[in-house]
Order: structure tokens, then C-alpha cells, then sequence
């Protein structure tokens, strides 16, 4: 006579699982995700990486952006690091020379479109980079500089709504022509190359302080 074996001998606890975590630079022209789209020719992420099954990006940049994105198998982590209001820096060179009421007006938020309504931005933080960020090259050109001057700001935001960054800085006056992701919590971009994956040995921890 056949016994059934009892459900907890066969199936592993959640706690139990080894989950895997990576940190990679999302370079520009590659979607957040691993599942084609019909009818789109997209680059990627598993091209980047034999990741292992089941892994997924937490949250997400456009296509046209770059940089810092976060990848864990485990999806109770992928919940918690997007529902925590984790701050999120990034670096974009905006088109003109940035005034001191446009860096105000990102700071104490601007009316965007989200969804066809109308939007105001949380107060963030965000001030004018003084240098140009050390970043690898985009590989492709961002505009002749005959064509005039550009800037770098720092915005660091605790929400994410669809492109916000760019609607921002167009709010603003200044559209966005760049755009990398250097931070996540307590986790940065460092001196990753486009296209760079690099494991992380515990996601929890590394975003501990912000949790």
C-alpha cells in the first residue's frame, strides 16, 4: 500500500530557500525584464548574465535609462524593497545651464502628468553637480555641444512614478537628454561598467539602514 508522504517533508519553507541577489548597471536600449514583448526586438537582461530561474529586476528603468538595478529571486524581498519608500538617487544631465529656481522648484516638488492627471512631486533632494560624474560612456552620443551648455543634478526620490525624473526636470525647464541610477538605499552604482553584474550576498542587509 502506497503512503503519501507528509506535505512538509517534501516542500522546502520559504525561510528555507537559498535566494540569490544581484546588483547590475543597466546599460541604455535594455529593457528591466526577461520576457520578450510581441512583436518588439528589445534587448534583454538575460543577456547580460546566466542568472539563475526564477530572478526578477525589483522595479524597473526605462529603456532609455541607466544604471543601478537590483535583481533577487526571492519575491517577498522584491515587495519590501519596492513598497518601503527606499531612496532612489539619480544623476541627469539636463539641457541648459540649471538655474537656482529650477534646482527649488525640483526640491519642493513640480506639477507632472501621471496616468492623464495632474501630479505633484513629494519635496526631494536634489542640488546642482558641480563636475561632470564619472560615468561609463553611453555609447551613444547625447548632442553636439555646439548646440549649447548641459548640466548634472543629483535628485534622490523616496516614490517612483512612470518617467518621473524626466517629467520633473521638464517641469522644471530643463529636460532631461541623460539619465543613470547611481543608488538604491545603502546600495551604489561604485565603479560598475555598462552592461556589469555583480552578486550580492544579502539584500537585506545592504538596504538594512533604510528598511
Amino acid at each position: 500500500m502506497l503512503t503519501t508522504l507528509p506535505t512538509h517533508v517534501t516542500e522546502l519553507d520559504e525561510s528555507e530557500i537559498k535566494h540569490q541577489h544581484f546588483k547590475i548597471y543597466k546599460p541604455y536600449g535594455f529593457l528591466s525584464q526577461f520576457v520578450p514583448e510581441p512583436r518588439k526586438k528589445k534587448h534583454l537582461l538575460g543577456e547580460l548574465y546566466d542568472f539563475p530561474n526564477k530572478i526578477m529586476a525589483i522595479g524597473r528603468l526605462d529603456h532609455d535609462s541607466e544604471g543601478l538595478l537590483l535583481l533577487t529571486t526571492d519575491g517577498m524581498m522584491s515587495y519590501n524593497v519596492r513598497s518601503k519608500g527606499i531612496e532612489k538617487e539619480y544623476y541627469a544631465q539636463v539641457d541648459g545651464a540649471i538655474t537656482d529656481d529650477a534646482m527649488l522648484l525640483l526640491q519642493n516638488g513640480v506639477e507632472i502628468t501621471v496616468n492623464g492627471s495632474k501630479y505633484q512631486t513629494l519635496p526631494c533632494k536634489a542640488f546642482k553637480l558641480e563636475n561632470d560624474p564619472d560615468l561609463p560612456s553611453r555609447g551613444r552620443k547625447i548632442r553636439d555641444p555646439r548646440h549649447g551648455p548641459t548640466s548634472w543634478v543629483s535628485i534622490t526620490l523616496c516614490e517612483g512614478k512612470n518617467r518621473q525624473i524626466r517629467k520633473m526636470t521638464a517641469a522644471a525647464g530643463f529636460p532631461t537628454l541623460r539619465l543613470v541610477r547611481v543608488r538604491i538605499g545603502d546600495i551604489y552604482i561604485d565603479k560598475m561598467d555598462a552592461a556589469d553584474v555583480e552578486p550580492l550576498s544579502n539584500l537585506d542587509a545592504a538596504l538594512n539602514e533604510t528598511m
